[in-house]
């Protein structure tokens, strides 16, 4: 009798890790079990402060940080600027809050974060949030941050000190950037492939000395490349 064929080894995918950072233990433990729940998430790790965000990524290294940006000791604005000044390799921050138009969301988007989730989202936009970064993707909101710009006054001269060393494509693709669209649907609607609009967007950070692409959609418009409430227009 012919034995069966043994089936080929299977390679998991570990699965994404998530240190939460909440000065409230009864939100760290509801976060903990929604996430505990969805088997290619693994929360390594709890910190009740900002103080104790660095530290505890540098120990565990986690993909992600769920990042409150109340709280006390070190706010999440400040943990975020220390991760990523202090960190060779810093993880993916999202900023997780309460109201979207909290001044505080912005200082964190302009600080390094990379999008921000509301704690009322569904467990599930939490966790696809989570994914989302960790794959590279932005977590963008383009009304919103809209709306937190325009709410707020801009430098005479703007964030790029007046220069905007970008040249014509790299304009368009950070125009695209801040109507929330996707490399792969930037590629599509310009027609190019998507290395192509990959390497655009490297150059476009580089440009602005922008950490992550939400960063760099900030800078667009605090620096009138993005005009607020223009449906994302670039003033060109």
């Amino acid at each position: 009798m012919t034995a069966p064929p043994v089936p080929a080894p299977t390679t998991a995918v570990p699965p994404v890790t998530v240190l939460i950072a909440d000065d409230e233990e009864l939100t760290r433990t509801g976060l903990r079990v929604l996430l505990s729940a969805e088997p290619d998430l693994a929360v390594v790790g709890e910190a009740g402060n900002g103080a104790e965000v660095v530290p505890m990524v540098a120990r565990l290294r986690p993909d992600v940080v769920l990042m409150d940006v109340r709280m006390p000791v070190l706010d999440g604005i400040a943990a975020t600027r220390r991760l990523r000044s202090e960190l060779d390799s810093p993880p993916k921050v999202v900023v997780i809050t309460t109201f979207e138009s909290d001044d505080h969301v912005y200082d964190a988007l302009r600080a390094g974060a990379d999008g921000f989730i509301l704690k009322r989202a569904p467990a599930r936009q939490i966790a696809h949030a989570i994914r989302l970064v960790s794959a590279g993707d932005s977590l963008l909101f383009p009304d919103a941050v809209r709306r937190m710009v325009a709410a707020r006054p801009l430098p005479a001269t703007g964030a790029l000190g007046g220069q905007v060393p970008l040249t014509a494509r790299e304009t368009e693709i950070l125009r695209l950037m801040a109507t929330g669209l996707s490399n792969q649907d930037i590629a599509g609607q310009l027609v190019v492939s998507l290395e192509t609009v990959k390497t655009h967007v490297g150059n476009v950070l580089a440009k602005l000395g922008a950490q992550n692409r939400t960063q760099a959609v900030v800078l667009a418009y605090e620096s009138g490349l993005v005009v607020p409430g223009a449906a994302g227009r670039a003033a060109l």
